[in-house]
């Protein structure tokens, strides 16, 4: 039974956390030469989220570092209701983990705000040491997963046992894919919506956080 096992949260963050696509914003603004050839191979499935994301920002000098963060940072629209259901989770004691495929220098700033620990944030990270910016991967896929994620989130919720814990993921792109599969319940927005009802995933259809506390409230996802 669901109410056996302690329910964590694991939450993208662009397009999720955020309204828009963080990378997605990025690139269609600064142009980079050759970006949508790369994004079209990328969002089709025909080469790896972590080739792709690689080969986006390997576009960019690294001396654009700081524009490249003041954009993503003046754009970013945090979506409404985060900061009342990180609230409602911490109130009923459910962990919640940021689980991004986006990059550390926007991630961790637009989140500072939002005072969760850094050790509950995973997300790729940027080296800014070459002439071009190179995206590194401190959490591979690792064991079941072979998708080449970049930042993996089946690894990530894999050390959280489905006996032991009720994993609700929410998500709305092809990074979140994996990870719904193995979800005990996913809130969907967007793509992920649309490849959940593809693949027959369980899932719950939202726009808001508010939506989120309102869903888990029927369900009594109070923790224990």
């Amino acid at each position: 039974m669901m109410m056996n096992k302690q329910p964590v949260v694991f939450c993208d963050f662009d397009g999720t956390i955020t309204d828009n696509d963080n990378i997605v914003e990025i690139m269609k603004h600064f142009l980079p030469e050759g970006y949508e050839e790369v994004m079209r191979a990328t969002v089709e499935r025909q080469i790896s989220i972590k080739e792709g994301v690689g080969r986006m920002f390997a576009l960019f000098p690294s001396s654009r570092r700081e524009e490249i963060k003041s954009f993503a940072l003046e754009q970013a629209v945090i979506r409404e209701g985060f900061q009342e259901y990180l609230q409602h989770l911490q109130d009923h004691r459910i962990p919640f983990y940021v689980t991004s495929g986006g990059i550390d220098f926007f991630v961790k700033p637009l989140l500072e705000p939002f005072h969760i620990p850094e050790e509950q944030i995973y997300c790729n990270s940027a080296d800014f040491s070459q002439s071009q910016i190179t995206i590194t991967w401190p959490h591979p896929c690792e064991g079941s997963c072979t998708n080449q994620c970049g930042m993996c989130k089946v690894t990530v919720m894999n050390q959280f046992p489905s006996d032991q814990y009720y994993r609700i993921l929410i998500g709305d792109s092809i990074t979140d894919f994996e990870g719904a599969k193995i979800a005990d319940l996913v809130y969907s927005r967007s793509t992920l919506t649309k490849r959940c009802e593809e693949l027959g995933v369980q899932h719950v259809p939202f726009q808001t956080f508010h939506d989120i506390i309102e869903d888990m409230k029927q369900k009594t996802l109070q923790g224990v």
